[in-house]
């Protein structure tokens, strides 16, 4: 049975309160301070625009050693009706061996019934699993080499906000960008758009650090995993980190609230093969004019 978007969103409170009582710690479960509120301020006016999608990360002990590893969780709106977006990592764990991880990991929940929460599963999957990654972590890349070549993923995300103006806050998104080896775009204006394409663990550091402490109305809209067993450069749709400034409408002056064209804005999203995407960012299926 197909659930709303607010009956999704009921569940995964449900879930935290769940991992809450199992992860009781302190650090062992790290949540936004305003992702449940904002959540909830929803849930008692569904009217208003959409929450951020919920993200927390949790710290596991594997094993005797009690070696770390931890699971980062991000929620679409529509989970559980749709799978999360999981990725577990480790310090002690090469990056191949992470890799071979979070793809058998996604294997997993694949398997699972679509429609069930899963991030507890996912826990004890990692819990049972990690192990035997990390028992071989020390001296078994050279075999790893040999044995298997494990391929590489290009991580793509889209990210959407209501605005993005300050020049402090986009040196920051342009400074992550290329410290993490990352190509893409940011759109600047009203709304805002963030593309980023790389590593996944790159990616995934990059949206923690451009998004906290307090960028509320911002959200992940899409996220695209690509494999191969070449360079993940051979995938990249944007071959530098590009600054996006369209011709903005009307005359603001002064006033710090321009909207861009978001036809030219198509245009260049088509492009680079990407027209399928402004769908996903607005909402609403983007037509060129016959101009």
């Amino acid at each position: 049975m197909a659930l709303t978007v607010k009956e999704c969103l009921e569940l995964q409170l449900l879930e935290v309160e769940m991992l809450l009582s199992m992860f009781p710690k302190r650090g062992e479960f790290s949540l936004d301070a305003d992702a449940v509120p904002s959540i909830q301020r929803y849930l008692r006016n569904a009217d208003g625009a959409l929450p951020p999608q919920l993200e927390y990360r949790i710290a596991l002990d594997v094993g005797e050693a009690k070696v770390k590893v931890e699971l980062q969780v991000l929620l679409p709106h529509m989970y559980p009706q749709v799978a999360p977006q999981l990725f577990a990592r480790s310090d002690a764990l090469h990056r191949q061996q992470q890799l071979q991880l979070n793809t058998l990991l996604a294997s997993h929940i694949s398997s699972l019934d679509s429609g069930d929460l899963c991030v507890c599963e996912a826990v004890q999957w990692v819990k049972d699993n990690s192990l035997t990654f990390l028992e071989n972590s020390k001296g078994s890349s050279e075999c790893a080499s040999t044995e298997v070549r494990v391929k590489e993923m290009l991580h793509r995300m889209w990210i959407y906000s209501h605005h993005i103006y300050r020049q402090e806050l986009r040196k920051k998104i342009f400074d992550s960008a290329k410290k993490l080896n990352l190509t893409g775009f940011c759109l600047t204006g009203k709304p805002g758009v963030i593309c980023v394409e790389g590593l996944q663990e790159n990616c995934e550091e990059f949206w923690r650090v451009i998004r906290y402490p307090n960028w509320k109305h911002i959200s992940c809209k899409h996220v695209e995993n690509i494999e191969t067993e070449g360079s993940i450069d051979n995938l990249r749709l944007f071959h530098s980190f590009e600054d996006l400034q369209f011709q903005a409408h009307g005359d603001y002056g002064l006033r710090n609230d321009y909207h861009m064209d978001l036809g030219q804005f198509l245009e260049f999203l088509k492009q680079h093969q990407s027209g399928h995407i402004f769908q996903i960012l607005f909402g609403v299926e983007g037509k060129l004019s016959d101009n």
